[in-house]
């Protein structure tokens, strides 16, 4: 029986039975809400007698905190409420939230404008991109060690030598800088030359198909094909050097080994940005595949910039001639 509904009848009933206990006034009090349900309120149910319970001891709980609270500024009891009842969940979302924050923050101070002109591109990671943790396990730390160039003058005396005089300014220096720049440098976060390499080497092998088919070495060695059936085979006066191909092919006058000896000479090696996997053997690495990569990407970065036309000349007069004199 709620203690409400007891104190509102205990004053009439102590007047019928003065010498009763507490035992026979909460008897009559239950008779009496049982024989006359219209007279008097209905009690309420278990469920709400027990919530308004544990209701009022949740709301003592909470005063007694803002009491003992060590700040003494006034607090709204609301104020109280809401930091009794937080829970778990709501705490780790605030802090995921200022994470994330945090993490913005460095990023827009990362990709500030101002920041951008003080300091190119190709010479930084930016901070988004940077994990809190390396989740590469090495097996020996002292492979993770290998230090590239950093310095723009040594770059454009390695493009001096490949492209000749002025070779330095026929590219930007972010496209200078990407050009050499093999996916294994700081995880490709700072872009690699993958899609350069690809098209400068299709550049390459155009220009050489071209150089085989209309060139007089390659036709005194051309074979034709026999013809087992008697046929009489079209002829044109345009036709006539396509049988070159059968004596020579691309892929064996631009060989690795020819790209790489290229590469060396004109101290490509060392402007190359690159992680090699074993810094002590560069060959088992796959040096030489990283420098034909380069060496074609600097094709492609000026078929981009300034076209076929100086493409095919720069890979005729800097590619093919001196890979042709060291036959």
């Amino acid at each position: 029986m709620p203690r409400d509904v007891e104190k509102l009848f205990r004053a009439p009933i102590a007047k019928k039975f003065p010498a009763s206990g507490a035992l026979a006034i909460r008897r009559y009090a239950h008779t009496e809400i049982r024989t006359t349900p219209s007279s008097l309120p209905r009690r309420p149910p278990p469920m709400a007698t027990n919530g308004s319970r544990s209701a009022y001891s949740l709301t003592r709980q909470a005063a007694r905190h803002c009491q003992s609270a060590a700040n003494s500024r006034v607090v709204s009891p609301i104020q109280c409420l809401s930091r009794s009842f937080a829970t778990t969940s709501s705490r780790k979302q605030a802090e995921a939230e200022s994470k994330f924050d945090q993490l913005l923050r460095k990023t827009e101070e990362a990709e500030r404008p101002d920041e951008i002109r003080q300091r190119p591109r190709w010479s930084y990671t930016p901070e988004g991109m940077k994990a809190p943790f390396s989740p590469h396990i090495t097996k020996n730390p002292a492979r993770s060690v290998w230090k590239v160039n950093e310095d723009p003058k040594k770059l454009d005396q390695m493009y001096v030598k490949l492209l000749g005089r002025d070779g330095d300014k026929m590219l930007p220096d972010e496209t200078k800088w990407l050009a050499v720049t093999h996916k294994s440098f700081d995880q490709g976060r700072r872009g690699f030359n993958d899609k350069l390499a690809y098209l400068g080497r299709q550049a390459v092998i155009l220009e050489t198909t071209n150089r085989i088919v209309t060139g007089t070495d390659s036709s005194k060695k051309a074979i034709v094909p026999e013809n087992l059936y008697q046929r009489t085979p079209f002829e044109h006066p345009a036709l006539t050097r396509v049988d070159n191909l059968n004596a020579e092919q691309p892929q064996k006058v631009v060989t690795k080994e020819k790209v790489e000896a290229l590469a060396l000479a004109a101290g490509l090696d060392k402007v190359l940005r690159w992680k090699p996997a074993k810094p002590e053997n560069l060959s088992g690495s796959g040096q030489q595949i990283v420098l034909n990569s380069a060496v074609f990407a600097i094709v492609g970065a000026i078929t981009l910039q300034h076209g076929a036309e100086v493409a095919g000349r720069v890979i005729r007069d800097r590619i093919l001639r001196p890979l042709s004199a060291n036959r």
